[in-house]
């Protein structure tokens, strides 16, 4: 639910590309996210909050609002991953590394939803469908507010690792233009070539406009259109006839988008209420491909079609997503109350095609381009707050509570029959439908919906100017799983004007998402003359059930946080320590295959069914880890000002409980690989450090910029599979001049001195399509060099 604070209308006209700075936000800007309270700065608060400047997040080569977050923020990751389909595509972020969809997303205090692709391959963040921070343009925004603390308590479901506030941009006038050229001019080694790649050229125009509406409101209009090339980083494939050459594409997809978006407010009248309203759209298309099929090294699909396809083919991905957000409420005083009712709705629709690719069994009378289907997921969301401060004596109680109303929507539609079915008569021994991605199927179709309530209770109280505590409770009940209740218990104690100790222990749930419980894919596979179906089912399903699938129950937390704010001038410093413990978490289980055991093979038969997975609850985690967060500003009459900062993540992540039965198999097969409890571990960095100097001085200005990654791992079937990344750290480098208040130039190098993952060519996919690991924390696309024009006025 929003936060309710007093917006600030005005807004410099000092625009996205006359940005001169990358200065951090002042210590003593007010926050939103984590406190109802109002006037609470960041340092002030009682939980940890980071601020995160809209300048900041626009200085750098990524036009991505999820990789400028990673770059500048080290308790958030954005793995970059490859050949995982429409992960490819849509692509989750992590904060302290637990799952994408254990971070709640708002935008402007209200809750954003999620997209609707749930990540089933090999991903960080597999079996989550999150919310894609992409579909915001960093030029949209005035600052992230990210909360780094559990906080389901006072939003409600997801707020397990923290919540993400995207703040927009609120201006009466001025306005800018960004526009941002850059390219990968790069070298690499791989198990069989070293080879230098220009490649990923990618344009980002950008704008936003304020504008006047009576005496005091405003309309703020952002857009931006972004085209991306695609990034290839294979191996030669050893298969087929001579010569050997690269016959994959492993990387960035090709990407174009626009994106628009609004934020307006209106007083209404004298009375001291205002209307307000934001809202988005953007469409991207995204294509990336998927594994080559290589004619003549015995691919009978690629045989088949050697007709149209000589020397095999390489199927590509495309999705279409269209996002569409809007929010619109009124807030005011009523009874001595601050009040705010908010109506928002979300939806995302993606749909898949499959090109550049055959159906085998129809020989060469094959399609090439097919339709496979269409993802879709709506949410409603309509909720009331109200807050008011109470005074006695020394003492300040800040007291809100509120309800919420939130119904969700998901969809699976069919793709036409040829990119899913079979010919009549085809062969025993070639795949179904299109290669690369089968379509969905009528089977899979799905059309379910849900709704779910809230209350809460939240107070606050400064206590003789020194102490805080802070008491919040939420009840919520789901049509689809119940009821659960969550709390949250606060502190803080200034010891001197330069010293605070904070705390909190609270209480936190995700309930399961709905792709969770529904989405399903399967897959035709025909030996002798029996056709046999594998894919993943929902729980509902009656095979799932056969191997004893049950409904989903919500996860579960236990946060704990202890830390310190020390200030002293211009220098600030936190350090906060966490422990979290999630139970009943929900993972996708492996395959459940017939030929595991004769009591398989006798569930599964009936449904002609030769192995299924389904989501499961039961997985235990816990993370413990500090954030360190540190920043000094220094200003000098003849070298101009320096805003120097370090951060810190060490996190350590370890899975203590995984389930061993079912509610028929006990015990079950293996129900999560090593690899699954591997990702889960050792996915994400356990440590990230961040270390940045900004220097101004008249027209000039420069950022330099030091990331370190710890070691992440991309685990095999067994250790002698596995591949590391290993410890890395990339410089970012970018220099500035401002011409005048309107006109300035920036060119920059991220990753400057060409930085790629480590490789183990033994380990790695002996066809040459994966020349380095399928993820990793900074990706494997090497140096970006750019440079942006930026425009005020």
């Amino acid at each position: 639910m929003p936060a309710l604070a007093t917006p600030a209308y005005a807004q410099s006209a000092v625009a996205a590309g006359a940005e001169p700075a990358v200065a951090p936000p002042a210590d003593d800007e007010i926050v939103v996210t984590g406190t109802r309270a109002p006037g609470r700065s960041r340092l002030d608060s009682v939980s940890p909050v980071d601020v995160l400047g809209g300048e900041a997040l626009r200085a750098q080569g990524t036009t991505e609002l999820a990789d400028a977050l990673a770059t500048i923020a080290p308790s958030i990751d954005f793995p970059r991953q490859a050949a995982v389909d429409g992960t490819d595509a849509i692509r989750p972020a992590t904060l302290r590394g637990l799952s994408p969809d254990q971070t709640l997303v708002l935008i402007n205090g209200t809750r954003a939803h999620p997209s609707a692709l749930l990540n089933i391959n090999g991903s960080v963040g597999r079996g989550s469908a999150a919310v894609d921070l992409n579909t915001i343009p960093t030029i949209a925004l005035d600052r992230v507010e990210v909360l780094r603390e559990g906080a389901s308590a006072q939003y409600g479901s997801d707020a397990i690792a923290g919540v993400v506030n995207l703040r927009l941009r609120e201006a009466r006038s001025g306005g800018g233009a960004a526009v941002t050229f850059g390219r990968f001019v790069t070298e690499y080694d791989a198990a069989r070539t070293s080879r230098s790649a220009r490649d990923g050229e990618a344009l980002t125009v950008s704008g936003w406009q304020g504008f006047g509406i009576g005496a005091d409101g405003f309309l703020t209009v952002s857009g931006e259109y972004v085209t991306r090339q695609p990034i290839n980083r294979a191996d030669i494939d050893p298969r087929g006839p001579a010569p050997q050459r690269i016959r994959a594409r492993f990387g960035d997809p090709e990407v174009e988008q626009g994106t628009v978006y609004v934020n307006a407010a209106v007083p209404l009248g004298d009375a001291g209420w205002t209307a307000y309203a934001n809202g988005g759209f953007q469409q991207r298309d995204s294509e990336s491909a998927a594994f080559p099929r290589v004619a003549g090294a015995g691919n009978l699909n690629a045989e088949a079609v050697r007709g149209v396809y000589p020397d095999g083919f390489l199927p590509l991905i495309g999705t279409r997503s269209r996002d569409y957000n809007a929010t619109g409420g009124i807030r005011g005083e009523l009874g001595g109350w601050n009040t705010d009712l908010t109506v928002s709705y979300g939806r995302n629709t993606i749909d898949f095609a499959t090109r550049n690719s055959a159906n085998a069994t129809y020989g060469n009378a094959t399609l090439t381009d097919f339709d496979s289907g269409r993802l879709t997921y709506d949410q409603l969301v309509t909720g009331l707050d109200v807050a008011r401060e109470y005074s006695f004596g020394a003492a300040v109680i800040n007291v809100a509570a509120g309800g919420e109303y939130r119904r969700e929507g998901f969809k699976i539609g069919a793709g036409q029959p040829e990119s899913y079915n079979r010919a009549p008569g085809a062969a025993a021994t070639l795949g179904s439908g299109a290669q690369g991605f089968l379509g969905f199927q009528p089977a899979n179709e799905v059309d379910v919906h849900r709704s779910n309530g809230s209350i809460y209770a939240d107070v606050e109280a400064r206590l003789w100017d020194r102490l805080i505590i802070g008491v919040a409770a939420r009840g919520e009940t789901y049509s689809d799983f119940g009821e659960t209740a969550t709390a949250k218990l606060s502190a803080r104690y200034d010891v001197a004007p330069w010293l605070a100790f904070r705390g909190s222990v609270s209480t936190g749930f995700r309930a399961p998402s709905l792709q969770q419980q529904y989405y399903t894919s399967t897959q035709t596979l025909v030996t002798g003359n029996q056709i046999l179906e594998t894919g993943l089912y929902p729980v509902s399903s009656d095979i799932a059930r056969a191997l004893g699938a049950v409904p989903l129950d919500a996860e579960k937390s236990r946060n704990y946080s202890l830390g310190t704010v020390i200030r002293a001038g211009g220098f600030s410093l936190t350090v906060d320590a966490y422990r979290i413990r999630i139970r009943d978490q929900i993972a996708l289980s492996e395959n459940i295959q017939s030929t595991a055991s004769p009591a398989v093979a006798a569930l599964l038969a009936p449904f002609g069914v030769q192995a299924a997975r389904f989501f499961i609850n039961g997985i235990t985690t816990t993370t413990k880890g500090l954030d360190v967060v540190a920043a000094y500003t220094l200003r000098t009459d003849a070298l101009g000002s320096f805003n120097l900062s370090a951060a810190a993540n060490l996190n350590d992540i370890k899975v203590i409980r995984i389930p061993t039965s079912t509610a028929t198999l006990n015990p079950a097969p293996s129900l999560f690989g090593r690899n699954r409890i591997l990702t889960i571990e050792d996915g994400t960095p356990a440590t990230k450090l961040v270390g940045s100097v900004d220097w101004r001085l008249e027209g000039f200005g420069a950022t330099m910029r030091a990331i370190h990654y710890g070691n992440v791992l991309q685990p095999g079937t067994t250790a002698a599979s596995d591949i590391d990344t290993g410890r890395h750290t990339l410089i970012d480098l970018e220099a500035r001049y401002r011409f005048n208040d309107q006109v300035s130039l920036a060119i920059g190098a991220d990753n400057l001195f060409d930085v790629y993952p480590a490789i183990s060519p033994a380990t790695l996919n002996n066809n040459g399509v994966t020349a380095f690991p399928y993820y990793s924390p900074f990706g494997f696309n090497g140096r970006q060099i750019y440079g942006r024009l930026n425009l005020a006025w």
